[in-house]
Order: structure tokens, then sequence, then C-alpha cells
């Protein structure tokens, strides 16, 4: 039995996955309208590369990657382009984003996939993560970063452990649960051409005791040569055991400190979700067009976990869950404790959508105004990043915007089990982000700033290199002239001089011969 070693903090949150468990994934119906963002993930939006009239079939790429950190993005399937603007996005702030809206046509017809399907074990890693970019797949289980630059260690890192994440924190979400349950070998089959990728020793699998049915499933899936390499683990249930260094800690017991990732001790972490993706892209031909997403809340008849084609307004599938629209006070996409409030219910399913909560006006909490700090220290106790909130939250609320990073601002998570514990009712996590977006920002202000003035400096320089290359040309004209000058003078005499010659040759031939 492999040793579980625990982690700083964390809190037990009532579970609420069965909720959504109750039956097999659900393929959810694909809308009259596809509403594809281009940003999706961490980095640069995907560039546009169809236009409003074009016919576009089910996996065709409609947008290129941006720069490195970036994903191409995929119809989710066949139709029309009818528009190319901005509109609602799945964000925090609410904001709207470029989009690509599809009128589809009823008959999801696939581009042509490759009958012929290229043996993984015989790519190299260079062709394979180009492969899985091309796919546009990203991290399914959090934040969207580009899944083909964590199969990238580069030539240096020898990677030992490959670490998939089945734990699922969270108490609503339960699609990572579902998929492990109703289709592990997804998950198996890229799990091994991660492994291929990486070269990996060692595979881990992490999954929360909450889900038995998961566990059972996917290590019955497993062949007995693949459980020599693959290993599942079972932790506790303790939030947030699903966040990559809390997980680390638990599987293998490496602590890493401020700015240290995961590689520099060599391992690799992916979601689960992320690996069923790749399995698809390598052993398929399947772009990602499409992801598991739980339905859940109080607000919805049918609660589960829909295979959702990307692109699908949320008030489309909220209405396939049965909703009821009287019932709901807020929806969340995300957990409880990670969410984000959705302003617009025609706000597309993302890569990044992993769960709809709906909340009812009973599930809210009481209407509590902050109250100040008591020093209980609390949420010192719970932190799982062991950072020192109160002092961070002092700093935060105080703009000094310097001491909030040299207590490590940006090693926090934003888990939320701060404000969850905290007895005065302070949003801590809500003044953390807000720290984080003024030092983003000045740190733009700082970049623009800085381009500006390396922008003068070059005008500058340019504008002196010129006059400098005016003066030397006059001076070269200068030159120039006064060589002719001479040039021509010389040229004068020469002929004055020749002429003499001439002339003094003729009067010796005119002499009369003395002899």
């Amino acid at each position: 039995m492999r040793k579980i070693f625990s982690f700083h903090g964390g809190i037990v949150l009532d579970g609420h996955k069965t909720i959504s468990m109750q039956e097999p994934i659900i393929s959810a119906d694909i809308p009259q309208q596809l509403v594809h963002a281009l940003h999706q993930h961490i980095g640069e939006a995907a560039y546009p590369i169809v236009e409003v009239g074009d016919q576009v079939l089910t996996g065709q790429m409609i947008a290129q990657a941006e720069g490195f950190i970036s994903a191409p993005v995929h119809a989710g399937s066949s139709g029309t382009v009818v528009a190319l603007e901005d509109r609602p996005i799945a964000h925090p702030s609410g904001m709207q984003g470029l989009c690509i809206v599809i009128e589809t046509d009823g008959e999801d017809k696939w581009i042509d996939l490759d009958d012929e399907v290229e043996d993984y074990k015989r790519m190299d890693a260079s062709h394979l993560r180009n492969r899985v970019r091309d796919a546009g797949i990203v991290g399914l289980g959090g934040a969207g970063f580009p899944a083909f630059i964590k199969l990238n260690p580069g030539a240096d890192s020898n990677i030992d452990t490959l670490i998939l994440n089945g734990a699922e924190c969270e108490p609503y979400i339960s699609c990572d649960a579902a998929l492990m349950r109703d289709r592990p070998r997804d998950i198996i089959d890229g799990l091994l051409v991660m492994r291929h990728a990486l070269q990996a020793k060692q595979c881990l699998v992490g999954i929360e005791d909450n889900k038995p049915e998961s566990i059972k499933a996917f290590q019955a899936a497993l062949t007995s040569q693949e459980k020599t390499i693959i290993e599942v683990i079972t932790i506790p249930t303790i939030y947030p055991a699903g966040s990559e260094k809390q997980l680390i800690k638990t599987l293998t017991g490496i602590s890493l400190a401020a700015k240290q990732l995961p590689i520099h001790h060599g391992i690799v972490c992916h979601n689960v979700g992320t690996a069923a993706a790749v399995g698809h892209a390598i052993r398929n031909n399947r772009p990602l067009v499409s992801r598991i997403v739980t339905v859940t809340g109080d607000a919805v008849d049918r609660p589960g976990n829909y295979d959702v084609r990307l692109g699908t307004p949320m008030i489309n599938l909220l209405h396939q869950a049965e909703f009821q629209s009287y019932k709901m006070e807020r929806l969340v996409m995300g957990g409880p404790m990670m969410g984000f409030e959705i302003n617009d219910l025609n706000s597309p399913v993302l890569k990044t959508t992993n769960c709809m909560l709906t909340i009812s006006e009973e599930q809210l909490p009481q209407d509590t105004h902050a109250m100040p700090c008591i020093r209980c220290g609390e949420c010192n106790h719970v932190c799982p990043a062991n950072l020192l909130p109160q002092q961070l939250y002092w700093h935060a609320r105080a703009r000094d915007l310097e001491k909030t990073q040299a207590y490590n601002l940006f090693d926090c998570i934003e888990c939320g089990c701060c404000s969850y514990v905290c007895p005065s009712h302070i949003p801590l996590v809500q003044y953390y982000r807000y720290a984080k977006t003024e030092i983003w920002a000045q740190e733009q202000d700082k970049k623009k700033s800085d381009h500006a003035r390396e922008r003068h400096e070059f005008n500058q320089y340019r504008t002196e290199r010129k006059k400098l290359e005016k003066e030397e040309a006059r001076r070269q004209k200068q030159e120039r002239l006064k060589n002719a000058q001479k040039d021509e003078v010389a040229a004068a005499l020469a002929r004055v001089n020749s002429k003499k010659a001439i002339e003094a040759d003729k009067q010796n031939e005119n002499k009369p011969d003395k002899g």
C-alpha cells in the first residue's frame, strides 16, 4: 500500500455529488446555434479563419492558435457561420468576447477523419504534442492551460511521475466521477499516450474516497499489464485535495515551494477529462468539440452529467435538464467554493465549463454583513497553501500591494477555505482577487509605459541617426566635390603640360641641325 501524505489545512464539506450521479452520462441535444468563444483558455485568444457565410463541418478548425500559449477552436457541429461578433461569455467579470456563431444544419456531418490511425508508440514526442495542440485540447479540470505545453517538459527534464487528477473536490461537481465510472477506458487510453509523450516511469491516479463506483470501474478497466505502471490511489475527501500542489503532496509527499513547478520535481499533473480528450485526438483523430458538464442544483428536475457540444448556450442545457426558472436565484459556473455567477444564460459552454450549479433562495447564505476581524486565526489553520490570510487581508485592504506580494499572494489558489471558516464573514478571497487584479493592472501599465519609453528612445535614436547620416552624406558629398575639383584641376594641368610638351617637341623638330 502506498503511503498517503497530508497537506496543511483544508476543510471537510458536505457532499452533494450523488444528486447528479443517478444516471449514466447523457448526450446533450445539439442546439440551433453554437456560439464558439475565441478565448476560452489561458493564453492568447484564437484567431478566426472563417467568415460569415462559410459552410463548416463538425470538427473543422474555425480559429487557429495565436502565439505559443494558445489553442485552436473547432466547430461543434456542421452548419453555416452566421456571425463573427462580441457575445456574452462565462467570465467572473461578466465580460463579452469575440465569438463565431454557427447556425447548425441538423446533419452533424463530420470532417473526413483519417481511417488509418497512426500508432502513437511510433510517434516522436514532438509530433504527438503537435497533434494534441491541433486538436485544441486544454486542461479540462480548471483554468484551461493548453495541454500540449505540459506534455513538453524540455530536453533536460526527466519525468518520473505522471499524475492523473480524479480528485474532483468541489462538493457538487461530478463530471470527472461520471467519466471515470462510465468511460474509464477513454481515460486510460489517453493516459498511456501521455505517458509515452513524457516517458514517465510511473502513473498515479488520485481519486477521493467519496467516489467508490468510479474507483471500482477504473480499476476494473485496467489490464494486468497496465496495473504494473498505473496505480489507482484512494485519497481522503478533504477540500481542496484536487488542487495540483495539494494532490502532489498527498500522493508523493513533495511540497512545492513558492514559484516552483511540478516539473522541477519530475512530476506532471493532468486532469482525467484532459486524458480522455488526448486519447480521442491521438487514437481517433478527433479534435475537442465536446465535454462532460455537471448540471445540478435545486432548480433542475433532471440533474446529471451531460456530454455537451462546446458552444451550446447554457439555457439550452438547462432546459434539457428540466430547468425550473422560478426556483433559481443564481447560476454558478463551477462549484460553490471556486465558481462564479453567470449573469447571462445565453453564455456558451466553454472548454473550461465543468459544472452549472443552480442555486435557490434557500441555498443562498443569510444576509450577513462583514464584521471586524477578531484575529481568531482560523483562516491560517485551514489555508492549504500555508499562507497567512489575515496579513494578506490587512495589506490588500490597505492597498499595500508590495506587502501582499511579500506574503506570497500569488501562491493563493483562491479555494475559499479562509472565507468559509471566517466567523466575521469577511470575503477574504475577494480582497485577494482585487489585489491580484491591481498588481496585474500595474504590471500591464508598466509594460505599456516601458514600451512607450522604449519607442520614444528608439524614435530619438532614429532621429539622431538620420541627422548623423544626413550630416555624413553632406560631408561625403562635399568631399566628392572637392575631389572632383582637384581632379578637374589636375586634368587641366595635365592637358596644359601635354600641350606644352607637344609644342616643345614641334619647336625642337623645326630647329636647324648645327652639324
